[in-house]
This record gives C-alpha cells, sequence and structure tokens, in this order.
C-alpha cells in the first residue's frame, strides 16, 4: 500500500509515519525493505517465513477473493434467465413445431441479442478486473525483521501491518505500535470524530488512519474480517440508482400490464373465433404476441454501458459501479480538491523569508533537518529537501529527531523536536500561517498579498515547551515564511472550460488559504475564481450554508466535516453533486455526493468509496465519463423510443384485431423483418454513436411522448391499408396479399420513425437509413426472398394505396414530433 501523509497546509501527498528516532543526516532508501529498529514489542519483527508458511498451510490467510464484477455464472444467468426470455423461449418452442423456421427467427435474435450482451459485459469484467489489480493497494507487513508490501489476500494470522496517514485497516487486529495513531471509524460507527488508538486497542477492518503511524497485529482474517464484507461491498459491480435502468424497469411492468390481457384477447380471437388453419392461427397469435415486448431494449442499455466501461477503461478509468457513467453525466456541481486535481503533486520552493531578525543559515539548517528527517516525504516537505539537500552547506547532519507531531486536519501544521549538534534541544512547527499566527498579526498581511499571486505560504515556528503540550502552537515564535509554488497541470484549464461549456458549476473545495487557491483557480480560467470563502466563517446553518455554496466559487480552510456538509447542503437544493479527492479527508464527502472520484494514487480509504477512480490521476479524463455518460443517456433515450413504438403499435393492432374479428395480419417473419431492419441493427449503431445532448430528467415521460404518438400513427396507418386491402382483394392468396401491402406501409412508417430519430443527419446515419430501406426492397425485388418471407405485392393499385397511406402517416408523424417538441421541449 502506498502510505499517504498530509503536508503541513492541508492537502494530502505521499507521505509515511516518522519512527520514533531517526538520525536527520542519514540516507534512506523508501523503496527496499530496511531492518527494522527493536520497539520493545514482542511481535515489533513480524512473523517469520516458517512462521507464515504453517499459517497458510492451516487456512489462516485472509484469502477471500474481493471481486470487482459479477462471476461468468452470473452474468450468463443474467442475462439469459429473464422474464421475457421465458415467455420468447416458449412461444420460439411453439412456432418450431408449427410453422416453418423463418417463422422462428425472432428466436435466433433473441439468441444473438443475448450472446452479445454476455460477452460484452464479459469485457467489461476483464477490464474491470484488470483495472481493479492495477489499482489495488498493497498493505505494508514486518516478516523476517523487514518490511515489505504484500497483496491483501496473503496477509495471515499474526502478521504485523504497519500503518500511516491515508491507510485502510485491511484485517481485525489490536494495535502493537501506535505514534499519535488517530483511526477514523466513521464508515463502521457513523462516528465523524477520529479515535485516538494506543497499544492494546483494537482496530476494526474497514477504518482509517488520518493522522499518525503505527503497527497492528492481524486478529481476524479471512471471512471472520469485517473486511470480507465490506471490501466485498465497495468494489463490487453493483447496480446503484439508474434513472435509465429504473425508467425501463418501469416502461417493461407497464407492458406487461398491457400485454397479458390483450395476448389473452388474441389467442381467443384467432385460435376460437376465426376458423382458420390451425397452425397458421397459432403463428398469427403469436406474430401479434412477440413485437410486443421490447425486450432488445434491456440488453442494448446492458450493452451500451459494459461498451462505457470497456471505453474507458482503456483510457485508465475504473468505474467501480456502471451506472455511475449515467451519475456524471447528470451532475451540474463538480467539487473539486486543488491538490492533485488542477496542481500537480510537485512543489518548488520560490523563496524562505526569516522573520524577527533569525539567522538565515541556521533557518536553513532547521527545514534541512526537518526534511532529512522524513524518509518518504510529503510535496511540501520534498521541495523543502530539493532546496536544502542534506549535507548541503550549513551542515545539518547530527541533529537527531526526538519527537514528531504528525499533521491532523483539525490543526492544520505537523512539528518535529530535535537534539542539536552542540546538544541543545528544540521544537519545531510548520504549517498554515493564519493558523499559527494570532489574528491582526502585520505578518498576515504579508502572506495574504503572497497568497493572492497563488503561491503557498507555511510559516517555520519554534516552540519554546513540548511539542504536545497544550497551546503549544499559541505561544511559538514565528521564525521563516516558506513560499512555495505549485506546479499547474497543464490539462486543468481545459477541463475547466469543458464544465463551463457544459453548464457544470464549478466548486474548488481546499484545505489551503482560500486566497491563494482562487489565485491559482484564476491562473487557470475558472469563473468566479475571485468569489473565495474561508470555511472558517462558513454558516452552519443548512439553508444558508447552500447559498453560500451557490454563490461562491472557491472555498479555503475547510475541514473534513465541512466538506461533507457543503455537498448535503448543494444536494439540499436539488442539485447532483460530483466530488473528486485523493486525501483520507475526502472520504466521507466522497461517499455521501452522487458520485464520487478518486484519484488512482488516493489512499485506500478514498478508492474504496469512489464510484469511479481516475488510475492515471488526470483530472482531465472526467469530461471523457461525462461524455460517455452523454452518450448513453442521449442514445438509449433515442433507441427507446423506437423499441416503444413498436411495443405501442403491437398492443394497438392486436386490439384492433380482437374488436373487429379479424385475422391477424402479419406472421412472425414479417415483423422479425420489419424489427431487424427498422429497430435491431439500426438501434445497435445509434446506441454506440457520438452524442453530446446533455442529460435530461424524467427518461420515461419524454420517451413515451414521442413513443405513443408514433405507435398510433403507426397502428392506425397499418390497420387502415389491411381493411382497405380486405375489401380490394379477394378468392385465393388474398391474405397473403393483404399482409404484404399491410408490411409495406407499416414498413414504409417505421422508416420515417427511424428517419426522424437520426437527425440530425450525417453521412453514415443517412447512409445507415438507406441501407435499411434497401434491405427491404431487395427482399420485395429477390423471388427466393419473397417466398422466404411471404411478401409478395399483388398488383399496383393497392400497393400504392399502401405507399400514399404512408406518406399521410409520415406527415402526421413530423406534425407530432414537432407538436410535441414546442409543447415540451426536447
Amino acid at each position: 500500500m502506498t502510505q499517504r501523509a498530509l503536508d503541513s497546509s492541508g492537502e494530502q501527498t505521499p507521505g509515511s509515519p516518522r519512527p520514533a528516532m531517526i538520525d536527520a543526516g542519514a540516507e534512506l532508501d523508501p523503496v527496499h525493505p530496511v531492518e527494522l529498529p527493536p520497539s520493545g514489542h514482542p511481535d515489533a519483527t513480524g512473523l517469520t517465513t516458517a512462521e507464515v508458511a504453517e499459517r497458510v498451510a492451516r487456512g489462516e490467510v485472509n484469502d477471500v477473493p474481493v471481486r470487482s464484477s459479477r462471476s461468468l455464472t452470473e452474468i450468463v444467468r443474467a442475462n439469459v434467465f429473464t422474464r421475457f426470455n421465458l415467455i420468447i423461449g416458449v412461444l420460439w418452442v411453439i412456432m418450431l413445431f408449427v410453422a416453418p423456421i423463418q417463422d422462428s427467427l425472432f428466436g435466433f435474435v433473441i439468441v444473438a441479442n443475448t450472446g452479445i450482451g454476455i460477452i460484452q459485459e464479459w469485457r467489461a469484467k476483464k477490464t474491470l478486473d484488470s483495472l481493479a489489480v492495477i489499482g489495488e493497494a498493497k498493505p505494508t507487513v514486518r516478516r523476517d525483521g523487514k518490511a515489505a508490501e504484500i497483496s491483501t489476500h496473503e496477509i495471515v494470522l499474526g502478521d504485523v501491518v504497519e500503518l500511516g496517514p491515508g491507510d485502510k485497516v485491511v484485517v481485525d487486529g489490536t494495535v502493537a505500535e501506535a505514534d499519535s495513531l488517530e483511526i477514523d471509524e466513521s464508515l463502521l460507527t457513523g462516528e465523524a470524530d477520529p479515535v485516538l488508538k494506543r497499544p492494546g486497542d483494537p482496530v476494526m477492518s474497514g477504518s482509517f488512519v488520518v493522522a499518525g503511524g503505527g503497527a497492528f497485529t492481524a486478529t481476524k482474517v479471512g471471512r471472520e474480517a469485517y473486511a470480507a464484507q465490506l471490501a466485498e461491498e465497495a468494489s463490487r459491480f453493483t447496480l446503484v440508482h439508474s434513472e435509465l435502468r429504473s425508467g425501463i424497469s418501469t416502461i417493461l411492468k407497464y407492458v406487461t400490464w398491457m400485454m397479458v390481457p390483450t395476448a389473452i384477447g388474441l389467442i381467443i380471437s384467432q385460435l376460437v373465433v376465426k376458423d382458420n388453419n390451425f397452425k397458421d392461427s397459432v403463428a398469427r397469435t403469436v406474430g401479434g404476441i412477440v413485437p410486443m415486448i421490447p425486450e432488445g431494449l434491456v440488453l442494448l442499455t446492458s450493452v451500451a454501458f459494459a461498451i462505457g466501461v470497456v471505453r474507458l477503461g482503456r483510457k485508465q478509468c475504473l468505474v467501480q459501479e456502471l451506472p455511475a457513467i449515467e451519475g456524471l453525466a447528470r451532475v451540474d456541481v463538480v467539487c473539486l480538491d486543488k491538490t492533485g486535481t488542477l496542481t500537480e503533486g510537485g512543489m518548488d520552493i520560490t523563496e524562505v523569508r526569516p522573520l524577527g531578525g533569525s539567522d538565515e543559515a541556521y533557518v536553513h539548517q532547521v527545514l534541512r533537518s526537518l526534511g532529512s528527517s522524513d524518509p518518504r516525504p510529503n510535496a511540501s516537505l520534498q521541495a523543502i529537501i530539493d532546496a536544502h539537500p542534506a549535507g548541503g552547506e550549513g551542515g545539518g547532519k547530527g541533529w537527531t529527531v526526538t519527537d514528531a507531531m504528525p499533521f491532523s486536519s483539525a490543526r492544520k501544521y505537523s512539528g518535529a523536536a530535535f537534539t542539536e549538534t552542540d546538544g541543545t534541544p528544540s521544537a519545531w512547527l510548520l504549517g498554515a500561517p493564519d493558523v499559527l499566527l494570532p489574528d491582526g498579526d502585520g505578518t498576515l498581511t504579508e502572506i495574504e498579498h503572497l497568497n493572492e499571486q497563488g503561491l503557498r505560504v507555511l510559516l517555520l515556528a519554534r516552540v519554546r515547551g513540548e511539542l504536545d503540550a497544550p497551546g503549544a502552537a499559541d505561544g511559538a515564535e514565528p521564525t521563516a515564511l516558506v513560499v512555495l509554488e505549485q506546479r499547474l497541470r497543464p490539462d486543468a484549464g481545459e477541463t475547466l472550460a469543458y464544465f463551463a461549456q457544459q453548464n457544470v458549476a464549478t466548486k474548488v473545495i481546499s484545505g489551503d488559504n482560500a486566497v491563494s487557491v482562487g489565485a491559482v483557480a484564476g491562473k487557470l480560467g475558472l469563473a468566479g475564481a475571485e468569489n473565495t470563502l474561508d470555511a472558517r466563517r462558513m454558516p452552519t446553518d443548512p439553508d444558508e450554508m447552500a447559498t453560500a455554496m451557490e454563490e461562491n466559487a472557491v472555498f479555503g480552510r475547510v475541514t473534513p466535516q465541512q466538506k461533507r456538509d457543503m455537498v448535503a447542503a448543494l444536494q439540499s437544493r436539488g442539485h447532483t453533486v460530483a466530488m473528486t479527492g485523493d486525501g483520507v479527508n475526502d472520504v466521507l464527502a466522497l461517499k455521501d455526493a452522487d458520485i464520487g472520484v478518486s484519484m488512482g494514487s488516493g489512499s485506500e480509504a478514498t478508492r474504496a468509496v469512489a464510484q469511479i477512480v481516475l488510475l492515471n490521476n488526470s483530472f482531465a479524463t472526467l469530461p471523457s465519463v461525462v461524455a460517455e455518460g452523454r452518450r448513453v443517456i442521449g442514445n438509449i433515450t433515442r433507441v427507446a423510443t423506437l423499441f416503444l413504438t413498436k411495443t405501442v403499435y403491437s398492443v394497438l393492432l392486436a386490439i384492433l384485431v380482437v374488436c373487429f374479428q379479424v385475422e391477424y395480419p402479419f406472421l412472425p417473419r414479417h415483423l422479425t423483418l420489419l424489427s431487424t431492419l427498422t429497430i435491431g441493427v439500426p438501434a445497435f449503431f445509434l446506441a454506440l454513436a457520438p452524442n453530446k445532448e446533455r442529460a435530461q430528467p424524467h427518461f420515461v415521460r419524454r420517451v413515451m411522448r414521442y413513443a405513443i404518438p408514433s405507435g398510433v400513427i403507426a397502428a392506425a396507418a397499418t390497420f387502415t391499408t389491411y381493411l382497405v386491402a380486405r375489401h380490394h382483394y379477394a378468392g385465393p392468396g388474398a391474405l397473403e396479399a393483404e399482409t404484404s401491402a399491410a408490411t409495406l406501409t407499416l414498413f414504409l412508417v417505421s422508416m420515417w420513425v427511424l428517419a426522424i430519430i437520426a437527425r440530425p443527419y450525417t453521412w453514415w446515419r443517412i447512409g445507415l437509413v438507406a441501407a435499411m430501406g434497401l434491405g427491404f426492397l431487395i427482399v420485395l425485388v429477390v423471388p427466393w426472398l419473397q417466398d422466404f418471407f411471404a411478401l409478395k405485392l399483388v398488383g399496383t393499385t393497392m400497393p400504392w394505396g399502401a405507399v400514399g397511406i404512408a406518406v399521410a402517416a409520415a406527415a402526421l408523424l413530423e406534425f407530432s414530433w414537432r407538436l410535441v417538441g414546442r409543447r415540451f421541449g426536447a
């Protein structure tokens, strides 16, 4: 596991807990295993290789598999054993016995669609699983007296696991060592306040470290540990709320209610009332029932989501929950952390300003000692190390760390105590100036000017007493200002501009000084960056907080609990909120946001609760996620209209047939041909096409506004043609001629619906519609296809009459769609 530490200005960056006693001038290698100093605890050196092997042999290993997706068996079961596949499967078997194979083609289409659904979700599963392995955090354990990173499933009972800020406790255990160890158990208990842990205290998997460091001995592993359930829930291929999924389920529920009585009436009409050939009556009954079921819509939605996951996976974006793609497309407020999102992790020191006549050489020596004392420094400390390398001019060797105070979000500073070369003790704090300095201090004005330039300023202050003494910071002597410049992400400006163009409000929420954050945001072109607010003056009333959130764009000195409250305040105003973050202090806000987005280099805790993990740590990937979500939502809305138009006209045709006591005009082969050319094939291409339309709410209402009038017009036109043809044709073969005329009208009307949905036209959309029309024309002119599909236009009067009725229906369609568009909007 990559250990994390919070830097002294409130942001989260790579680091680790400090050992209790380290030579500040020693050269340390944080990559390779190091010999561990004795700590007095019997388990300090961890298990031996032989002891690990014994425990593995006894099965005392944390071998619970954490799945990022459904298993292959579950994928097959979910795609095959559906209510509609059962209905169609029964009808298919019946048709295989009573009709030619061409009347059973609809069954093969379902097999193909189901197969596509399984293959696509299997591809998505493999993508997710491979990305989950890339993003998997590895805890550090002690074995044979050395620290080494291992996979979570390799931990055995009795292992000593090290902890640092941001690390998640992966198995249950007992604290063996604690250095100001603070653990947040909010994900388990709901209590937001961190708990100070001492040796002997229990720790539970699922909690995470917010400050300090230490180690614990694993007492419960595998299925006995709480992590077995928590990790499964955190990274499962879950189906969270999705308006598309719930909308389609609602539609299918109503379709089922309509289908059952209509199908019963149709069966009675065709088998009892009409004295026809039994097999032909069964075929026409099935032909009336099958098209009522929009089964392809469910599969196509799953395929669209799955392909979206694969596409984003190629961009190193791990989508832990499929509908998160849709959710981010509906977001209208994005809350961003500054460090790691707008800025890169690296920083550079631009200036060190001694205060109060402090000796400059001595200040440099203090900074060198602070930097050299940490084997894995955070970004701020790394900048200090780069500017003041160990062994450089001024010495710094011989200083020994005697105490260390880790950073906490509540304090906004860290500290260390030393014994200097001559034996003199000294203690120092490094942190936020506006926290360490009293209000009204003249230095704050100087700092304000630096913050306005987008610079980060840390205060180095000397403590006269103990580091952890009450009020130690209050009496600290300001010694120097450390001025740092953050490296802006080169793609952050374009990303902010994208959100602005999409009318998505951006809120920058940071632990840094608000003015400094605002200056950085201003450099990147964030609209409203000048509207900053110090979160210490943020109103606590939720309604007033919501107003403050809407009026301002940049917030500084924000505590973890405030981040959570800010998300809740925005949600109370009806906003759909996305929260990005990589630090432990972002976890609660990420969990409460509608969509949580974590950086791949973030803490294990943030990755566990986020729906989307950017493994490449690039904020610029977010527009791709938004675009993918909009493509899915917009295209599924389009093709849903195609599917439901068919459902509406199928139900209405069945009702009209029952009311008029006539034969059902179509055999299954006719509707299979129509569905393939006007719905199945074009819907697949349209569902995967680019689409930048802004996501709109009320999916069901918007689809049905167009599907109902389209279905009514198609049914009326088709049945009109059928009735006219019944009067026109007589004698043997009349029914086939009537069916062919009705099929021509229905095809032309359905093609016009497709032509409307395919707008705005591009070369490939025009080609798609034309290809479908050409396909039907080929069926009409090729003799063996005429026989196969039982389609043959007789004479010229009735076929041209069918075309005329279809043209009138097309004009009605145009009028109704424009009327709905003007009345309700797009």
